[in-house]
């Protein structure tokens, strides 16, 4: 067993559908009747958080989901549709206490003013629990649904573009979040004073991509600046990530591929001029897990077969048991992650095989907390709470 790494791990799962696997809705724990109803969101979110998980991400999307990387496919067999993510959250947070709730925003084709209200509202009803997964899209039918722009036909260039308004949409976020003060609400009901206006800012963010004049319309979130997190692959996300991020997501297939990896986004982060700040890397696996090896394989090989072909993924593949997924995520967080976001397989199985079969073999090697330490998301990540930029000035 490989040694214990000198800090607890960070651990998340990302909830979407019926699980990570195509055919996983065909499974009888799946529930797929039940993909559109608030309870079945609350129920996954309620099982991460048993597991005393740090955060749950929300997957979304802007075009219906498709085996296809960049165009919409026909078929029929595999889960289409979802719920808004953002929308999601705000209904199961205040059902939950401890665990961080972050979901996916496509910053592509969505206004950096409007996402930021939601996501501030959304560390409002959690109280402090907020976080966004920031993703763009290069899908020209996405992009048809808004009719607003002619995405550029060189990937290169479009590669380039929708990670540099990325990283603007971000920015301008960020500056919304702190447009209001922590004390500008006053709320005197003798002097007839609800808030001070001088501590109300105006952003006047000027970007290529657009302007945000501001103020927001809602008071700084609790966490003055919710988590932000990002999917990252390579050189050009990396820089949105040493740019923007608190949470980078990456997909190593192997300890000696962490290094470099690390690298790189640490020296995005210094250009950045971030190389003070806690930026967490985190590994993303898909997991399958059984009471041996043997069951898990054979169980990814009967979903394959339903599927009509084996599970492809930019993310490693596990099968195995909980220890030896623990093994694994030990060995990768000596190479140099912080923590890691599991992509259940199959939701209604695979999460309790991660909440109470992985959770407590780490607790048993020291390497996982055995209850919640803080009442935020920045406080579990360890990643304090930032100072008002304007306040500042």
């Amino acid at each position: 067993m490989p040694a214990t790494p000198l800090r607890p791990l960070h651990l998340a799962v990302a909830l979407d559908g019926t699980g990570w696997h195509p055919a996983s809705w065909r499974e009888p724990e799946a529930r797929p009747a039940d993909l559109f109803r608030a309870g079945y969101w609350a129920g996954l979110v309620q099982e991460a958080e048993r597991g005393l998980l740090d955060f749950v991400t929300l997957e979304d999307g802007l075009g219906l989901q498709s085996a296809d990387r960049f165009e919409p496919d026909d078929r029929t067999d595999q889960v289409r549709g979802r719920l808004d993510a953002a929308l999601i959250a705000a209904r199961v947070a205040p059902l939950t206490r401890h665990i961080g709730v972050v979901p996916t925003v496509v910053a592509t084709h969505t206004e950096p003013f409007h996402v930021s209200k939601s996501i501030a509202t959304l560390d409002y009803v959690s109280t402090g629990r907020a976080g966004v997964r920031v993703q763009v899209s290069g899908r020209r039918n996405e992009a048809a649904h808004f009719g607003r722009r002619q995405l550029p036909t060189d990937f290169d260039t479009l590669l380039h573009e929708l990670f540099d308004e990325a990283a603007d949409w971000v920015e301008a976020v960020r500056r919304l979040w702190d447009s209001w003060e922590d004390d500008a609400e006053i709320r005197d009901a003798a002097t007839g004073r609800f808030i001070d206006r001088e501590k109300l800012h105006y952003i006047d963010f000027e970007g290529r991509f657009f302007s945000v004049r501001g103020p927001s319309i809602t008071p700084r979130p609790p966490q003055g600046q919710p988590v932000v997190a990002a999917l990252a692959h390579a050189t050009v996300p990396y820089g949105l990530v040493g740019r923007s991020a608190d949470v980078r997501f990456t997909t190593p297939h192997g300890p000696e591929q962490v290094p470099g990896i690390v690298a790189e986004i640490r020296e995005a982060q210094e250009r950045a001029g971030r190389g003070g700040e806690t930026l967490h890397v985190f590994g993303d696996l898909v997991v399958l897990l059984d009471e041996t090896e043997r069951a898990a394989r054979d169980r990814l090989s009967r979903l394959d077969d339903l599927d009509g072909g084996a599970l492809t993924s930019d993310a490693e593949v596990f099968t195995g048991t909980p220890a030896q997924l623990a093994d694994r995520l030990q060995e990768l967080a000596a190479a140099g992650l912080t923590g890691f976001r599991l992509r259940p397989a199959v939701l209604g199985h695979d999460l309790p095989a991660v909440t109470r079969g992985l959770v407590p073999e780490l607790q048993a090697r020291g390497a996982f907390r055995t209850g919640y330490e803080a009442d935020t998301l920045r406080g579990l990540l360890g990643l304090p709470r930032p100072a008002n930029r304007y306040a500042a000035a």
